[in-house]
């Protein structure tokens, strides 16, 4: 099995979610099917289908966390030493040289992008641009509206 890489940070993320999953959502969903179950017949019971469905989604998504962590590589940023190198987990200061506008991002994995908070997927087209390049470096980025040109302003692990 191949191992996922996620930030420390991600982890506890995913580890909160199992853990509401299976100590708040399970029980609940439980106690809804039992409740639809009392109401009698179930053929026609909406209650009972709905709580059905909502217990086969919460069982999924326990399973696909609990896969998620056993193949996660941990990795704390604030421990990485790779020489100024932009590497999984760093904070990347990016100018673009076109319109001098600068953007921060934190290269992260796939459970936890989310651009508006300045954290970028590990395989997006701008992490991939990134990765091994140095403070100074220009990184150039396939775009859909064509080639954009960042320059790395600074390289941190935090």
């Amino acid at each position: 099995m191949a191992t996922i890489p996620i930030t420390k940070r991600g982890a506890e993320k995913l580890k909160e979610e199992l853990h509401r999953l299976k100590t708040k959502d399970r029980p609940e969903v439980i106690n809804a099917i039992a409740e639809a179950r009392a109401q009698g017949d179930l053929s026609e019971n909406a209650e009972y289908d709905a709580a059905k469905d909502r217990q086969g989604f919460i069982e999924g998504r326990i399973k696909e966390v609990e896969g998620k962590l056993a193949a996660a590589q941990v990795i704390d940023p604030a421990s990485l030493d790779a020489g100024g190198k932009v590497v999984f987990g760093a904070t990347v200061d990016l100018e673009e040289e076109d319109s001098g506008e600068q953007v921060t991002y934190q290269i992260v994995g796939e459970d936890e992008a989310d651009l508006k908070h300045g954290l970028i997927n590990i395989s997006s087209p701008i992490a991939r641009a990134l990765i091994g390049k140095e403070e100074g470096d220009t990184a150039v980025v396939q775009a859909p509206g064509g080639d954009r040109h960042y320059e790395i302003i600074a390289v941190r692990y935090v």
